[in-house]
């Protein structure tokens, strides 16, 4: 898995009734675009991630 800052990350709930959880990268630590992210979520708050199976990634749109 590869990003880049700016890219979300999307991680589908895993429970009928649960949220996806949507975030957009502002850091990336690991070398070449690897994790881990640090992730700015919808609700405000940051955290590190190592995305699971369950994440993925969508790029960010380039400037027209």
């Amino acid at each position: 898995m590869q990003a880049t800052v700016g890219d979300h990350l999307h991680t589908h709930s895993r429970s009928v009734g649960m949220s996806d959880q949507l975030g957009e990268i502002i850091e990336v630590r690991g070398s070449e675009g690897e994790p881990p992210y640090l992730v700015r979520f919808e609700d405000g708050h940051e955290g590190l991630v190592y995305p699971g199976p369950d994440t993925v990634i969508e790029r960010q749109q380039p400037a027209h």
